[in-house]
């Protein structure tokens, strides 16, 4: 609920206003906050007041106010002044004040608790669609789910970096369900595009400074209801990992931008090194040398162009012809031919996921 320092910045700006002292207690007379020194001297009394069935009174010359949170009583608040009519007036201003508060302060837990649920699919849709009326939240809006990695070097104030973006847009969410990414359910107007998602993803990255090399931000497909904001979610969740996979030197992935890669992340390992196995019976990998690897993945950068990848090189285009020579002898794929090279292609994409899964285990 509300946080003590809030109450504190609450009660100092109304004092500063108005030059009435403040203090609020909880239930069992504990100070939450106050703007003057002697608040134990009122122990016993806030003691009795809190069980009795007066909202509020007079003791001692200061007042005293209930706060309740549906029924319960949650705080006390005492005003004293030089002026009593002075103090009640403004005491019940604060009392008010700090009732709104709470209210705002449940409300934004209640909407943050259902985007979480809303995100991890632990909702029925009737559901998700009374929940939605009840906390105002428009169902038929379009909206996309961001993922922010933060990096392994956290600092704590990540989320607040990420919420200053998002302050003014009170139909945006900004959450988070595991300790190792924050979450943004971002609500786009009819005219916005994955152009203008892509921009946000940059401004993301921008506010972290110095550490945005850190950062990677992925985002799933725009979705026009809110019960599809789960898949919305997951694509980003897919995005984020296949970017590591095959896209390294990219911080901002999108899910449509995943390309085969999407598919090949999908695969079962074993079906994998059969695969594997198949393609170049037995050898791995690491058994090319640097040049040969060096050699296929350029040839593959110039769309099959011997003559563009060969100047690139700087080698002759015989000796490019040579070692696509080699190389077919060697596996049977000849990368001239466009489904062998596609046949090759996948298979190097294959190598580097299960790569990437194998250190996942450790």
């Amino acid at each position: 609920m509300i946080s003590n320092q809030t109450l504190q910045s609450t009660i100092d700006g109304l004092h500063q206003i108005t030059k009435i002292d403040f203090a609020v207690v909880d239930s069992e007379g504990g100070v939450l906050a106050s703007t003057f020194a002697d608040t134990k001297q009122y122990r016993e009394s806030v003691m009795t007041f809190a069980t009795s069935e007066a909202e509020s009174q007079v003791v001692s010359g200061c007042q005293f106010f209930k706060v309740f949170d549906e029924q319960q009583l949650e705080f006390v608040v005492l005003a004293k002044g030089m002026d009593e009519e002075e103090a009640l007036l403004v005491g019940k201003i604060a009392t008010f004040q700090i009732q709104e508060l709470m209210v705002a302060y449940k409300e934004r837990f209640d909407k943050d608790n259902f985007i979480k649920n809303l995100l991890l699919d632990n909702l029925l849709l009737v559901d998700i669609y009374n929940r939605s009326k009840k906390l105002h939240i428009d169902v038929d809006a379009r909206r996309v789910v961001m993922i922010v990695e933060t990096g392994k070097q956290k600092e704590g104030d990540e989320m607040d970096r990420i919420r200053s973006i998002f302050s003014g847009k009170t139909k945006d969410f900004v959450t988070a369900v595991d300790e190792r990414n924050i979450i943004v359910v971002k609500e786009l107007t009819a005219k916005e595009s994955y152009e203008d998602v892509q921009k946000t993803a940059e401004v993301i990255i921008d506010s972290f400074g110095e550490r945005g090399d850190e950062i990677r931000v992925s985002y799933g497909t725009i979705v026009g209801e809110i019960k599809e904001v789960s898949r919305s979610y997951k694509e980003a969740g897919m995005a984020l990992d296949v970017g590591k996979i095959f896209f390294e030197e990219k911080n901002i992935i999108a899910y449509s931008a995943l390309g085969i890669g999407r598919l090949i992340y999908q695969l079962p390992i074993p079906l994998c090194k059969m695969f594997i196995k198949e393609i170049f019976d037995g050898k791995a990998l690491d058994d090319f040398d640097e040049e040969t690897l060096s050699t296929i993945n350029k040839f593959f950068e110039n769309s099959l162009n011997v003559s563009e990848t060969s100047r690139q090189l700087y080698i002759h285009r015989n000796t490019l012809v040579y070692r696509l020579d080699k190389l077919q002898k060697s596996t049977g794929l000849d990368l001239r031919v466009f489904e062998d090279a596609i046949t090759f292609k996948i298979a190097l994409m294959v190598v580097r996921y299960m790569k990437y899964m194998e250190n996942q285990d450790y």
